[in-house]
């Protein structure tokens, strides 16, 4: 819970920052590629209306853009569009700013070891929902 709070307080939302459903579902979609509601909606293992909701404000927002699936198959699939780039890139420089403002004082061990214990965390996490996040 203080996490989620500090990263709040730490890159604060402020004009033009993504809400954190748009960050996390654009993060997956640059991640992975273009995406369908139905793939969205099972990589979050969210019901497909929940999704479909929070892509129609990403539209509005023209961080999104639907585009034919480049597969051939018949969803339409949603890509990130120059400006969702940009603000993914913006949102996530404040959450390292403000994630450096928080270890600041700490060894280079110290950040290491926390990263390790995420990464697990992490796995631990995906392994139990089953759902893996893509990685590079």
């Amino acid at each position: 819970m203080l996490i989620g709070r500090h990263h709040a307080m730490a890159g604060g939302r402020t004009a033009g920052s993504l809400e954190r459903s748009a960050y996390l579902l654009l993060s997956r979609i640059e991640a992975q590629g273009p995406m369908s509601i139905g793939q969205l909606a099972e990589a979050f293992q969210l019901d497909a209306s929940t999704v479909n909701r929070q892509a129609a404000a990403m539209l509005r927002a023209g961080v999104v853009e639907r585009i034919p699936d480049p597969d051939g198959g018949v969803a339409r699939k949603f890509a990130i569009t120059a400006v969702g780039s940009e603000a993914l890139t913006d949102d996530r420089r404040r959450h390292q700013e403000g994630l450096g403002r928080v270890l600041k004082g700490w060894s280079e061990a110290e950040v290491a070891g926390l990263a390790t214990a995420l990464t697990r965390l992490n796995r631990s996490i995906e392994d139990l929902q089953g759902v893996v996040w893509p990685r590079g």
